[in-house]
């Protein structure tokens, strides 16, 4: 693939998570504090581990690599 389309996707890749970020306040489910996240806080201080956001990232980030393939 020439050198033109790899940036040409990538931009457009940085568009799509601009706009995303920029939106992404107003959804009602906001990245990173999905349903099955884990968090567990003590009185010294917290963990926080994005389970579902993970598997939610990998999936997408899949098809988007196995799209961009074909």
């Amino acid at each position: 693939m020439s050198m033109g389309r790899v940036l040409i996707a990538a931009g457009l890749v940085l568009v799509v998570l601009g706009l995303f970020l920029t939106i992404g306040e107003r959804l009602p489910l906001r990245l990173g504090h999905l349903p099955g996240d884990i968090c567990v806080r003590g009185k010294h201080g917290s963990f926080y581990f994005p389970v579902v956001t993970c598997l939610l990232l990998s999936a997408v980030l899949s098809l988007a690599m196995w799209l961009f393939r074909r």
